[in-house]
């Protein structure tokens, strides 16, 4: 069965840092490009950034540029997104999603998601 789970979310004050960690089972991080996506409350979930199933293309939303890293560790079968420099605007719930492609977009379809992990940045 196939099985993402993020964590590393929380409460974190302007300018802060988190770790976003998704740990997949089931099926093998080396066949799948891995995305990341947020959602806020009232707004449309907006892809973030996404790595290529063997880590050769990255992708960022503008609005992230700079400021987060995507990365992955096929052999622990875990993909991170480093946030720094959070802004209140960040906050919304995070997920991970899978699909088998060698390229990723954060514009693509992906077809496996994990249930979210909340980033929160107060103003």
């Amino acid at each position: 069965q196939l099985q993402l789970v993020e964590s590393g979310g929380g409460l974190v004050q302007p300018g802060g840092s988190l770790r976003l960690s998704c740990a997949v089972s089931g099926f093998s991080l080396d066949y799948y490009a891995i995305g990341w996506f947020r959602q806020a409350p009232g707004k449309e979930r907006e892809g973030v950034s996404c790595i290529g199933s063997r880590g050769a293309s990255t992708e960022y939303a503008d609005s992230v540029k700079g400021r987060f890293t995507i990365s992955r560790d096929n052999a622990k079968n875990t993909v991170y997104l480093q946030l720094n420099s959070l802004k209140p605007e960040d906050t919304a719930v995070y997920y991970c999603a899978a699909e088998r492609a060698a390229y990723c977009s954060i514009y693509g379809w992906y077809e496996y998601w994990g249930q979210g992990t909340q980033v929160t940045v107060p103003s």
